[in-house]
């Protein structure tokens, strides 16, 4: 290779490198901008209903009454969801990785990820169609047995229609979403620590908790963060499944509300004010995601040293 024909190579090397380097900064920018544009809609618009006299507002108490109902809705929701579907999504992620034979964890591991190809209304028409009417006989056990309890007070919701069972199908809805990436991220354990602790003498199990799980905890961390924003964003299986109603803590009567389902449920028919009041609940659920995920990336630096988050 000649001089000339190695200096023009080195040429539309540096080229390529500012191109490319040029395209990734504008897509971050882009970002940004889409996020500030979003934010800045979404600020613009509910000004009148943040600012509108109290009686004009849904409830004739102001907006803040009218939406704190609604965020702890939203929260008991995303709560009941992450509940359930963490440590079975964890048990299934460690499976696959570490336990499963490899044909078996190869076919498992396409299963979990079809079933977060399934639309949100599937899950919603199974959820109100199946789900709550078989188990509100389960929701009368509850309030006679355990009523004692405020989160089980009766009188059970006879239709099943509630905030538990809405919970139940957004845990089926953020499975796959955990599964997977807590996965991958298992299977990035670097293979001297687990041969190092196996050697040492331990078992299996001992082996994913001294070796594994400390590697991947600001991983699980991340994927448990992506299925609470699933969680707290979903619109149509919730409006499905849960029967709305007045603020109430327990989980399995008629009642509750999310943010999301909300506003789907009510922009269609809004005018005037009331569309403004909408968009000012969707600017709630925006802090609550963008305040979510801040606090996940704080988790996620402390741990960068020993994790599989770097």
């Amino acid at each position: 290779m000649t001089a000339t024909t190695l200096t023009s190579t080195q040429g539309a090397g540096r080229a390529g490198d500012k191109v490319f380097s040029g395209a990734a900064l504008a897509a971050g920018c882009l970002i940004l901008a889409v996020l500030f544009g979003v934010a800045l809609f979404l600020v613009v618009q509910a000004v009148p209903a943040l600012t509108a006299p109290a009686d004009k507002i849904q409830g004739g108490q102001g907006f803040f009454a009218y939406i704190w109902p609604i965020v702890i809705g939203t929260l008991f929701a995303a709560v009941i969801a992450l509940v359930i579907a963490t440590p079975i999504a964890i048990g299934v992620a460690l499976f696959i990785s570490h336990f499963a034979p490899r044909g078996l964890a190869s076919g498992l591991g396409y299963v979990v990820d079809l079933l977060a190809a399934i639309p949100s209304v599937v899950y919603g028409a199974w959820g109100a169609a199946f789900l709550a009417k078989e188990i509100s006989p389960a929701y009368g056990w509850l309030a006679a047995n355990m009523g004692w309890l405020p989160i089980f007070e009766g009188p059970a919701s006879t239709t099943g229609k509630t905030i538990l069972t809405a919970g139940i199908v957004l845990a089926v809805m953020v499975l796959p979403i955990i599964t997977s990436l807590s996965r991958e991220i298992f299977l990035q354990t670097p293979k001297l620590h687990e041969e190092a602790a196996l050697a040492l003498g331990a078992t299996r199990w001992e082996m994913i908790k001294m070796a594994v799980l400390p590697f991947a905890r600001p991983g699980i961390i991340s994927a448990i963060m992506l299925g609470l924003g699933r969680a707290l964003g979903e619109t149509m299986a919730v409006a499905l499944v849960l029967s709305s109603g007045a603020l109430t803590a327990s989980l399995i009567q008629s009642g509750n509300q999310t943010i999301a389902a909300e506003i789907a449920l009510n922009f269609p028919e809004a005018s005037g004010l009331k569309v403004s009041t909408l968009i000012a609940a969707g600017l709630v659920l925006f802090v609550i995601t963008l305040a979510v995920n801040m606090i996940a990336r704080w988790v996620i630096t402390r741990h960068k040293d020993f994790s599989g988050a770097n």
